[in-house]
């Protein structure tokens, strides 16, 4: 049998590789793992797409890694994409999209193709965007990005970044968010905590942050209708999504904050993010237009309030395609950012508890959809069944 290839995509605020950190490490290690228990080969790939910008470019560099890497055999190809990166392998695999214009690769692999996999990716958008699109919120994005970088590789932000973070927060008033200041001296702080190439090559990253943010306004509810309409589904595709949401901060949880600055910053931090995202237009709601509640209770057993989210995205606009997973865990839990042994770290404190066990339940059931995809395709291909509609959810 052909090597089956895994294309991996991040999402926003994404990378293949930076400061020393493999975006997809833990995923990667885990579809190695069982692949290879199933007997089989694969090749795995992550995407060095730009961070933030439009989906229609982040796609065309998608695309092109599969062109080059994909080889000249017939041997299934897979894509999977976490966030933004979702949509991205969603243009990509989708019959009718245009992608950038002077560079559209050839897509003579696409027939190859057996399933695209979306992990916590905003279909229908996410309210987060519209306040990311503010020159406040862009502040607090950027400042927000690069103390994820320093929590992953240093297990949290120097005290000097965090005591800017405390001040920042302390001056926030309820229903007031606009007013939050994040100093210089937070990302300051973490370059100089970062050894000399690592600092560098966050430095590069953050300066394409700043160049093209083509997809911050993309992720809007409002743009995501028209993403909608225009992105179709490649008939007879597998598609398959995971999803998920954290309990919303309780009084109780502070109290396992206090022993560390970071800790409770941290907290604070994700819980801020997490009320934004819970913001809602009852015109552009962020949901399938039907079926959402039935897909929760067949994987909940009851359905969350209707702003429950991951901390960037809503719950219900991640549900696309076959649901292979839902359940409590926030934005970056379910591609291994969890708090773990070995070299898993936390991204932010976000009490969704989410640990191993749970991830290894994801990416069982996201290879287990990927063999099916390719299963259906040979079956049709031998004649032995007709194109039948996925069951969707929405």
């Amino acid at each position: 049998m052909q090597p089956a290839r895994v294309y991996l995509t991040p999402g926003l605020f994404g990378f293949a590789r930076l400061a020393g950190i493999e975006y997809f490490q833990h995923v990667q290690a885990a579809l190695e793992q069982r692949f290879r228990a199933r007997g089989r080969i694969v090749e795995i790939y992550a995407a060095d797409v730009h961070p933030t910008a439009s989906i229609r470019r982040r796609a065309a560099r998608l695309a092109w890694l599969v062109h080059t890497t994909a080889g000249s055999d017939d041997g299934p190809i897979h894509l999977v994409g976490h966030s933004t990166g979702g949509l991205d392998a969603r243009m990509v695999a989708s019959p009718n999209a245009r992608l950038e214009d002077g560079l559209h690769p050839p897509m003579g692999w696409v027939e190859r193709l057996r399933s695209v996999t979306t992990l916590n990716t905003p279909h229908y958008g996410t309210p987060l965007a519209g306040f990311f699109v503010t020159a406040k919120g862009q502040q607090l994005l950027y400042s927000v990005s690069a103390i994820t970088i320093a929590a992953i590789r240093l297990g949290g932000p120097p005290l000097v970044a965090t005591a800017a973070l405390v001040a920042a927060l302390g001056r926030t008033r309820e229903r007031r968010i606009l007013e939050l200041e994040l100093s210089d001296r937070v990302t300051d702080a973490l370059l100089r905590a970062l050894d000399e190439a690592s600092s560098i090559e966050l430095q590069s990253w953050l300066r394409h942050v700043r160049e093209d943010r083509g997809a911050m306004m993309q992720l809007t509810p409002e743009s995501m209708d028209l993403f909608q309409a225009s992105v179709g589904d490649r008939p007879g595709l597998r598609t398959q999504c995971v999803a998920s949401y954290a309990p919303p901060g309780r009084a109780g949880d502070w109290l396992r904050h206090l022993r560390s600055p970071w800790a409770a910053v941290s907290a604070a931090l994700f819980h801020l993010l997490q009320r934004l995202t819970a913001l809602r237009d009852p015109r552009y709601p962020c949901m399938p237009a039907d079926g959402a509640d039935r897909v929760l209770v067949l994987h909940l057993g009851g359905i969350p309030p209707v702003g429950a989210n991951d901390g960037v995205v809503p719950l219900r606009s991640q549900l696309w395609g076959t649901p292979v997973w839902v359940g409590r865990a926030d934005h970056l839990d379910v591609v291994g950012y969890f708090r773990g042994r070995g070299d898993h770290a936390d991204w932010l404190s976000s009490g969704a508890r989410f640990d191993r066990r749970g991830f290894e339940t994801v990416m069982d059931r996201i290879v287990s959809g990927m063999i099916e995809g390719e299963g259906a395709i040979s079956r049709e291909s031998a004649g032995q069944l007709r194109p039948s509609r996925q069951m969707r959810s929405k």
